[in-house]
């Protein structure tokens, strides 16, 4: 069998790839990895939440039913964000934690992500191994060894009091536009903010099932950006469809980006002596113009590869506070294991009515500059990193931008692409550059492909 997980957990199109079928193995393998394996004969515990997607409703179903029949006892959450399954497994010293979500993908998909001990993502390994426990026979107790399934009442609660207790500062006297992208923050976004002290508009936060990231939230701004400008609003948040993330918007309708936000949290979190070895972690998709921010402001940076897993790693491992992804995933090692769009969006906001600007003087610590990314399909997604080609039009085009901008090739991990990446001070010149290499990754792969020897001998005689 291939690999099932990928880079979030194991998603796909619901009653297409994710099944009932596979929903069961999958809760019925986790069983005995996650939990029976780390209990010692104690009846495991574990908590299930979910977006508010249709296919959520049999799909959980199916999770609990796999769950309790290997004899865990089942809390269920009912719909949560992911980062609030995460804090609950850890705030009720569950054995590990599922959720049911596609973030923000369309509502067909959906996906189911397993959560640690403490709600701390799976490691590879974690995975493998529940994976290889597939080709087992399930562990199937009988009579008052087998698990019960219980409604989680107070999760929501828990999880809204925790939020709140992480506020540096009341957010009284800031209107707030919050779209929550008819997603699992729906509920409790716009309680906590309320109960925060902001005035609230909403927008996104009628999920009917099918709805979800149709038109609203992170991957769609435009109905966010108008919603502020015309309720004269300070700031708005969207959400994503399982609200790990978070973009904001300022009050003339212009966006901030994750590298925005984390460069005003981490001179925030630094001025209060509370950001650890005065270090935030990035991935290399960072935008050019934060590095030199954060060079100004006495703050370190870390690089990680692509992907929050990859942030939370580089964060463990310096035991840093503050990370994220330009995309709004933004994480805070103090209060939650994995990106957090609601705490993120109340951080931002406490960091407004702390010191009296607005959120565009706020995001002004960093000047963004001008990165265009090129996708180039159906190559060979290792090219960029081996062929001689490749890598001196890359020389070139670096020397070409100096101190100013930067070149990534980076290959997909999914797919036959490799993403081709520029920052320059001027617009123009990054997106020429970037057309130039993108035609060069080509055209090493056409000149490659024509050749009789085979790829490893044609590269061994170049």
């Amino acid at each position: 069998m291939s690999r099932l997980f990928g880079t979030d957990g194991v998603r796909g199109l619901a009653n297409g790839i994710l099944t009932v079928e596979l929903s069961i193995q999958l809760a019925q393998s986790a069983a005995v990895v996650l939990g029976h394996q780390e209990t010692h004969g104690r009846r495991p515990v574990a908590v299930v939440a979910r977006d508010p997607r249709i296919s959520g409703e049999f799909i959980i179903s199916a999770v609990s039913a796999g769950l309790a029949s290997a004899g865990v006892d089942v809390y269920d959450a009912g719909v949560l964000p992911t980062p609030a399954a995460a804090f609950l497994v850890d705030d009720l010293d569950a054995d590990f934690g599922v959720m049911i979500s596609a973030s923000h993908n369309p509502a067909p998909d959906n996906g189911i992500k397993f959560l640690a001990r403490g709600g701390e993502k799976l490691t590879d390994e974690q995975e493998d191994a529940i994976q290889r426990q597939m080709n087992e026979a399930p562990h199937r107790p009988t009579g008052a060894d087998v698990g019960r399934i219980q409604r989680f009442a107070d999760a929501e609660d828990r999880y809204i009091l925790h939020l709140l207790k992480t506020l540096p500062h009341r957010l009284d006297g800031l209107k707030v536009v919050l779209d929550c992208a008819h997603g699992a923050a729906a509920g409790c976004s716009p309680e906590v903010f309320k109960a925060a002290g902001a005035d609230v508009v909403v927008i996104g936060a009628d999920p009917d099932g099918i709805n979800i990231n149709d038109g609203y939230g992170s991957t769609h701004l435009e109905k966010l950006q108008a919603k502020v400008v015309e309720t004269g609003a300070d700031f708005g948040i969207a959400h994503d469809g399982d609200a790990d993330r978070c973009l904001a918007v300022d009050a003339t309708g212009t966006v901030v980006d994750g590298d925005q936000i984390m460069g005003i949290l981490a001179v925030a979190l630094k001025e209060g002596g509370r950001l650890k070895e005065d270090t935030l972690v990035v991935t290399v998709m960072s935008n050019l113009g934060l590095k030199l921010a954060m060079q100004r402001e006495g703050v370190r940076l870390v690089e990680t590869k692509v992907g929050d897993r990859y942030v939370l790693a580089g964060m463990k491992h310096g035991s840093y506070s503050l990370g994220g992804e330009q995309s709004g995933h933004v994480i805070f090692s103090d209060y939650a294991t994995t990106g957090d769009g609601v705490l993120t969006g109340l951080q931002l906001g406490a960091r407004m009515a702390e010191s009296g600007q607005t959120l565009a003087e706020l995001a002004g610590v960093m000047e963004r500059l001008p990165q265009v990314l090129i996708n180039v399909k159906d190559v060979d997604r290792d090219r960029a990193g081996e062929d001689a080609e490749v890598q001196a039009a890359v020389a070139d085009a670096e020397a070409r931008l100096g101190e100013t901008g930067r070149v990534l090739l980076r290959p997909s991990g999914t797919e036959p692409v490799v993403r081709v990446m520029v920052e320059a001070s001027d617009e123009e010149q990054a997106r020429r550059e970037a057309e130039d290499l993108a035609t060069v990754v080509e055209r090493a792969e056409r000149l490659l492909a024509r050749r009789p020897l085979g790829r490893a001998r044609a590269r061994a005689l170049r």
